[in-house]
């Protein structure tokens, strides 16, 4: 068929959805949109976004050239430009379509399309520099980064990417870094009172805000930072007065660590600032130009840390090394697998390594399990849906991404009859997990029984079942019984 002789009818390629659209809600779970930011979206479609939105109680509107064409267009601090390029078959559209959301926006705009992760099929017709589809829509279908490019020249910006085929790209630049910089905070919790001192029971109100300051950012607050300053300034004379008081109640170690595990998610973050335009200290957010003074004096060392440890990684043996050494995560004879919770627990080195992948394709919503090739520059993103709650769980999907061309590949395990599995889920955790001695329970039940020995053989669901059925024994939730043995209570 004749490209001349097609009509796209664009306005099929809109979805009916039943919840939120993932690029909406990925911008408020980051808080890029709130209860104080207007919300605009740019060729809405149906008009579910405009709608939920609004339901949440913020200021949302939406115009679309079909659905809604006699809506105002209005400018917002949000706009939303969902799934709208990828089915313009028309580039110089397009590229017009992309400039006047960008026009619109005050604050963050959100661009997110189809990206290609695996062939389209053969049976779709070429048109343009995309297909024409079953419904007589048009799709492109982006590689992740030729997206970014695409923005990036067309606004002429640093789109941030947030997940596969979603972007932000910010207005200002110190939000933009503060977005990026959030991506490496380690998760961190205040340290518990061991010594209750009168003074620190006396004062111990108007201690807790300078404590989760502490808490947040690993250092003390210069001035200006902490709202109640004045009350805490006038009763210590100064903040490290004032702190002194909490370390003689508490382990000053545990803030120590707090500290350095601080210092190194700037590491984590200025690393991977290396591949983008890095900014310069003026253009960073205050709070994080005092982070890097407390830890580094200056903003040029703190770089140099952070490039020594990017570049090191190219060295060979560097990354296998961190892996062997790691003592957090299963290990393997050509791999690390580390749940995404224990992330911040590596080595920084690993850390940033991981960074080099998760930077292209920004977060991996439902991820499991992150695998660390040791034999060759892959991080592979493991998806294991019922993780906590399946003894054994099989392997749903896999997103691996190869360092050295970012090529994007998906896989799905989900329609295999025979899928992987996993055993001893207690080593991909920490022991902070909440379910860490559950898992570690079953584990030893299983090696009592010898279950565990033959790994080669026990490695898929049809493996397991069979060694399960030579033994006579079956699992329920976390338990081993005996076919015949009764539930336990």
């Amino acid at each position: 068929m004749s490209e001349s002789y097609l009509e796209i009818e664009r306005h099929k390629a809109a979805i009916f959805r039943t919840d939120l659209s993932r690029p909406v809600r990925l911008a408020i779970e980051s808080a890029i949109l709130t209860n104080d930011t207007t919300f605009f979206d740019y060729g809405c479609g149906h008009g579910g976004d405009v709608q939920r939105v609004a339901n949440l109680g913020y200021t949302s509107t939406g115009w679309d050239p079909y659905y809604y064409p006699d809506t105002p267009i209005f400018a917002a601090d949000i706009v939303n430009l969902g799934f709208v390029l990828n089915v313009i078959e028309d580039p110089e559209e397009r590229q017009k379509s992309l400039i006047q959301a960008w026009e619109l926006t005050r604050k963050v705009l959100i661009v997110a399309t189809q990206v290609l992760i695996n062939a389209p099929s053969k049976t779709q017709i070429a048109y343009g520099d995309g297909i024409v589809t079953r419904r007589n829509t048009f799709q492109k279908y982006y590689e992740q980064e030729e997206l970014k490019s695409y923005i990036d020249t067309v606004l002429n910006v640093d789109a941030v990417p947030v997940a596969l085929g979603i972007y932000f790209v910010f207005r200002d630049e110190a939000e933009k870094e503060v977005y990026k910089a959030r991506r490496f905070f380690s998760n961190t919790s205040t340290p518990r009172v061991r010594i209750p001192s009168k003074r620190f029971e006396d004062y111990k109100e108007k201690l807790e805000p300078l404590m989760a300051f502490f808490t947040k950012r690993g250092r003390l607050p210069v001035k200006g930072e902490l709202e109640n300053e004045q009350e805490l300034l006038s009763e210590f004379g100064s903040f490290r007065r004032a702190f002194a008081v909490v370390c003689q109640a508490t382990d000053e170690v545990e803030w120590d660590a707090i500290a350095y595990r601080r210092s190194l998610d700037i590491q984590v973050y200025l690393a991977l600032t290396h591949f983008d335009r890095r900014p310069s200290s003026q253009k960073l957010a205050p709070e994080m130009r005092h982070d890097i003074k407390a830890f580094f004096g200056c903003y040029e060392e703190a770089c140099e840390v952070a490039d020594a440890k990017l570049f090191s990684l190219g060295k060979p043996g560097v990354v296998e090394n961190a892996c062997q050494k790691s003592k957090v995560g299963k290990h393997t004879r050509s791999a690390l697998y580390v749940h995404v919770c224990a992330l911040g627990e590596l080595d920084s080195l690993l850390r940033i390594y991981e960074g080099c992948a998760s930077r292209t394709i920004g977060r991996v919503d439902g991820a499991t399990l992150i695998k660390f090739s040791t034999d060759e520059p892959r991080i592979s993103y493991l998806f294991y849906p019922e993780f906590d709650t399946d003894a054994h769980p099989a392997l749903k999907t896999s997103i691996s991404i190869e360092l050295k061309s970012l090529r994007i590949t998906h896989r799905d395990y989900e329609v295999r009859a025979n899928p992987p599995i996993l055993h001893r889920k207690e080593t991909f955790v920490t022991p902070e997990y909440p379910l860490y001695e559950e898992f570690a329970q079953l584990t030893r039940q299983e090696e009592d029984l010898g279950l565990l020995q033959h790994k080669s053989d026990i490695g898929t669901r049809e493996g397991w079942g069979k060694c399960l059925a030579e033994y006579g024994v079956v699992i329920r939730g976390h338990q081993v019984y005996g076919i015949d043995e009764p539930r336990r209570r």
